[in-house]
Parts: structure tokens; C-alpha cells; sequence
């Protein structure tokens, strides 16, 4: 291979540049070291510049707050070995099951590498129409599709990026069906971007074998469009894909940009992930961007990210009166941050209502589909789904859940039944969220009183357990809320808040009621409690809704 002592004599020659010792990462006005190139993709004109100052200005739009629930398909080529998540990265190294699945099913990775599981995917039984049509029955309010991942395999009509799925793979506009099938039943539009960290994420495709028959034969990392003469990729920049013409990081860290971290990119790689995401926007035309980043891309090494908020609320606002419809989300934010863009944690959720809306995302499964998670039967459950809306939604969150696509664009005979199964508590007890606002405290019970910390992106999910001792509330205007119980109540249910002389309330109460039944509640009002009787029945087992009304 061509490019091998070329680029390893690089490696030998990069040094590790010091700099001030200093954390830019939460600095809002640092000292960028790449100022991307706007001449092919302008930044939008209007109001907003491309300045945290200026950003600080957006407020989260009233449909995003109102819609509380989405749906994400979170389906690419990492999808067709059907092994898990990351598959693209693990399956370069050796002492991974992605790496040993990988030569049980197809080659050494020197021989067969993550381009050629790109070929393979096809997508052959992608129906977006019906899948839609289902998340929309499902009580999904928006859909996100990936638009890319750390792959750096765009799932669009790429302008910028030749390894796109019109191009290879299913030859198919996947962003595009999607969209076409959101505009059909009325869903919102999300994309989801993560492509920025390719430039470390897929350094470990530049590893070798350290043992075996071919210890120190280098993987597909190190090809370039010379090697590809005679292959179904002749023509084709493996590098375009992997990104791998820099130094290797120290110690071969991820996610940090900070240079004695992360190898800094370089204008050109910034200058693609703008013109990439700035495409995307303008010819899809999203409600959302979701980015997989800290902050923004490529933030605090370039000013891209700025740019392309800059770019979106211009835009939005142009063709809304003035006011930006759109949002965009990021992770890990400082108060500063949270100002200019929506707040994304990732499995999991505060532990208190926030001030500023918010999303949690997370997954049935893995992120990528794995069929062990579906033959070990390890998916959430509905019920757990539906409790972690309702927690979500109590604390002033949306819940956007993933449920994995096979390989072949379909859903497996369990994740059918989940959906179906979530869509039938959200068709009894939907008004309990959509449209809804947070109470003065979020609920009661044995997980209120356990602290749970976020950590880094969120990653606390499932570390308090909720039960039917749990209450959760929510309102709606002035004299509606709801006091949901997280699961069958085998007791009369006390709410301690809904006294009429609590620290939370004063008001008499008018009725209370059980949604989706038409049994007569029993309930007294007290001064320091509300006492519901347990009904006889209840509509749904996931979780049960009481409709208080106030006087």
C-alpha cells in the first residue's frame, strides 16, 4: 500500500505541540484554531450572528415544548452486520466481539473493512411510509432520523461527501424518505449529526493485529483511492470515509478537542462538516438538529458550530415571522450554553425540574441494532418506557426514544409489540402529556427522595427503580393536573402535595378522575393530603393517570 510509510513516517514526525494550560472548552469566547470557509454554504442572513451573545437570544419553540414525545431511527450501515453499537470502530480491535465477529462472518479486517459492510447494506425492506404511519400511532409527535454517525457515512444526497447512501450502499435518499413520510402524516423532523469525531473515532482503523497469523498487517485504515484499481470501491477515497491523514491522538482519546488530547483537525475536515450539515438544513428543511457533541462540532477547535446555528435560526426565522422554529440540541452544557441551544442528555434525566426545556434520548435496545439483544430478549419493557416519559415530562422534558432497525430497514416481531404496546397507553392517557407544563414539584415517593446525579452526557438511567409507590406530576393551564402513579396501585394512593393547606397548595378540588374509565373515584381532599381509593380496575398496567381539577 501506497500511502503506509508515507503516512506512518507522519506519525513518527507529529509532536506533541504545548499550549497554555487552560480548559477552552467552557470558555464561550475561545480562540478558534480553524475559521471555517462559508463561500460554498453562506451563512444565512438575519439577526442572528454567529456569537454565543447573539445565540443567547433563542427560546425553545412552543411546538417542541408541547410535543413531549419522538421517535428516532437511529439505522445506518452500522446496522447491517447486526452486532451492536459502534461496530464501525470496535471491529478494529482485536480483543472486541465486533473484531472477532467480523472474520467469523466475513474477513481479517486488513481484507474486509467497515467500506465494504457499506456495500453490502442495502435496505432492501426500508418501507418510511408505514414505519411513520406506525410512530404516528404510536403517539410520537416528531421522528428523528440519523443523518450520520461517526462512520462519517452520510445518509442524504451529500454534496460534500462522496460515501453517501444515494451513491453506495441502498442507493437511496434515506433522509429523504424519511422526510417525505414525516410531511405525509404530519410529524416533525429531526436529523441527527454526529460525523465530527470521525477524525478520532476511526483512528483504531489504522491499528494491526499484535498477535496471530497476521500480527502487524495493517487494517483498511491506511487506503487511499490508489489501492482501490480492480475493486468494487475503485475510484473511491477510503480516506474520504476514515479520515485518517493526521497524527494519531495521544493515548487515542475521544470527544475532547483539546490539543493535547485530540490530534486538532485540520480547515479542510472543519470545513466539510460545516458545508455537510449547512446542505443538510437547507435542502431538508429539519425541525430539529440534533448534534452528538459537547457543545457543538468541532467546538471549541472551530467556529463551525456557531456558524450553523446562526445559519438555521435565519433561516427559521424567514419563514416564521421572525422567531426561529428551530431547534437544535447538544450535550453537556454549562448554563451559558443551555441559553443558545436545547439541552440533550443522553440515557437519562435530571433529577429535578428544569428551568429550560430539555430531551433525554435513549434506546429499547443498543443504538445500532443487535440481534443478541433480541434473541437474549433484552429490550425495555413498555412499561419502562412509558414511566421514564412520564418522569421525563414531570421535570419539563421530551423523551426521544430510538427503536432499532434491522439491516434491512424493518422492525423485529418484539420491538412491534413494545411499539404497539406504548401507543396504547398514549391513546388512553395521551393528554397527561402533550401539552402539558411541569407542577410545582415533579412528583413524590421513594425516587424523589434518592439523589441521582447526571454524569458527563447523563448515563443514570435506570439507577433509581420506579414503582407504583411513585407519583408523578404534571398541568395543564390553571386548574388541571395530573397525578400519574408508576404502576398498578395495590393501595389507596396518597398525595401528600394536594392538601389544602400544603406547601404546594391551597386550592379545594373539584373531581378527580381515572383516565380511560368510566369509574366513579372515591377520594377525600384533606388539609395536609389528597387519599385516592384504589379503583376496582385500571385502563392500562404501564402506568395510571388520575385528572385532578381544581376549583
Amino acid at each position: 500500500m501506497k500511502a503506509y510509510r508515507i503516512i506512518l513516517s507522519c506519525l513518527f514526525l507529529a509532536t506533541a505541540m504545548t499550549v497554555t494550560a487552560q480548559n477552552r472548552t467552557k470558555d464561550p469566547n475561545p480562540e478558534f484554531k480553524v475559521i471555517v470557509n462559508t463561500a460554498s454554504e453562506p451563512v444565512g442572513e438575519g439577526d442572528w450572528a454567529p456569537t454565543v451573545e447573539s445565540l443567547s437570544a433563542w427560546e425553545c419553540p412552543e411546538w417542541f415544548r408541547d410535543a413531549k414525545f419522538g421517535i428516532w431511527a437511529h439505522w445506518g450501515p452500522q446496522c447491517e452486520p447486526e452486532d451492536g453499537d459502534w461496530y464501525a470502530r470496535n471491529m478494529y480491535d482485536e480483543n472486541s466481539q465486533n473484531y472477532r465477529y467480523n472474520i467469523d462472518t466475513r474477513d481479517h479486517p486488513s481484507r474486509f473493512g467497515f467500506k465494504d459492510w457499506i456495500h453490502e447494506w442495502k435496505a432492501e425492506n426500508w418501507d418510511p411510509d408505514a414505519l411513520i404511519k406506525l410512530y404516528k400511532e404510536t403517539g410520537a409527535r416528531y421522528f428523528m432520523t440519523l443523518a450520520n454517525h461517526h462512520d462519517n457515512f452520510d445518509l442524504f444526497d451529500s454534496k460534500y461527501q462522496s460515501w453517501n447512501s444515494v451513491a453506495l450502499g441502498p442507493e437511496k435518499d434515506i433522509v429523504g424518505g424519511w422526510a417525505e413520510a414525516c410531511r405525509k402524516y404530519g410529524l416533525r423532523l429531526g436529523v441527527s449529526v454526529h460525523a465530527a469525531h470521525a477524525w478520532s473515532w476511526y483512528e483504531t482503523s489504522r491499528g494491526a493485529d499484535t498477535k496471530g497469523p497476521l500480527a502487524g498487517v495493517p487494517y483498511d485504515g491506511w487506503l487511499t483511492k490508489e489501492d482501490g484499481a480492480g475493486t468494487w470501491w475503485e475510484g473511491l477515497d477510503p480516506q474520504e470515509l476514515y479520515e485518517q491523514r493526521h497524527p494519531l491522538s495521544p493515548n487515542n482519546r475521544l470527544w475532547d478537542w483539546e490539543e493535547d488530547r485530540v490530534t486538532t483537525p485540520d480547515q479542510a475536515y472543519c470545513d466539510k462538516i460545516y458545508n455537510r450539515t449547512v446542505q443538510l438544513i437547507d435542502d431538508y428543511n429539519p425541525d430539529i438538529v440534533y448534534f452528538d457533541d459537547t457543545y457543538l462540532p468541532l467546538w471549541p477547535v472551530s467556529d463551525a458550530g456557531l456558524k450553523i446555528l446562526a445559519h438555521g435560526y435565519n433561516r427559521s426565522a424567514a419563514a416564521n415571522g421572525g422567531k426561529p422554529e428551530l431547534v437544535f440540541t447538544g450535550k453537556v452544557l454549562t448554563d451559558w450554553q443551555k441559553a443558545t441551544l436545547l439541552w440533550d442528555v443522553e440515557r437519562g434525566a435530571p433529577d429535578a425540574i428544569q428551568e429550560l426545556p430539555w430531551q433525554t434520548c435513549t434506546c429499547i435496545g443498543e443504538w445500532h441494532y443487535n440481534k443478541h439483544v433480541y434473541y437474549e430478549d433484552r429490550y425495555k419493557s413498555a412499561a419502562q418506557v412509558v414511566t421514564m416519559l412520564v418522569d421525563v415530562v414531570s421535570k419539563n422534558g421530551n423523551l426521544l426514544l430510538s427503536i432499532p432497525l434491522k439491516a434491512d430497514g424493518t422492525l423485529d416481531p418484539t420491538e412491534q409489540r413494545i411499539v404497539k404496546e406504548i401507543g396504547h397507553w398514549m391513546q388512553i392517557n395521551g393528554e397527561s402529556i402533550y401539552d402539558t407544563r411541569p407542577w410545582v414539584v415533579f412528583g413524590e415517593g421513594p425516587s424523589v427522595e434518592n439523589k441521582n446525579p447526571i454524569n458527563a452526557q447523563g448515563f443514570n438511567e435506570g439507577r433509581v427503580k420506579l414503582s407504583a409507590a411513585d407519583l408523578r406530576f404534571n398541568k395543564k393551564g390553571d386548574k388541571t393536573i395530573y397525578v400519574t402513579v408508576m404502576g398498578i396501585p395495590e393501595d389507596d394512593i396518597t398525595v401528600k402535595s394536594l392538601g389544602t393547606k400544603t406547601a404546594q397548595n391551597s386550592r379545594k378540588i373539584k373531581s378527580v378522575t381515572l383516565l380511560g374509565s368510566d369509574e366513579k373515584i372515591a377520594w377525600t381532599q384533606a388539609a395536609d393530603k389528597l387519599t385516592i381509593t384504589k379503583p376496582s380496575d385500571v385502563p392500562s398496567p404501564e402506568a395510571v393517570v388520575f385528572k385532578v381539577t381544581l376549583k
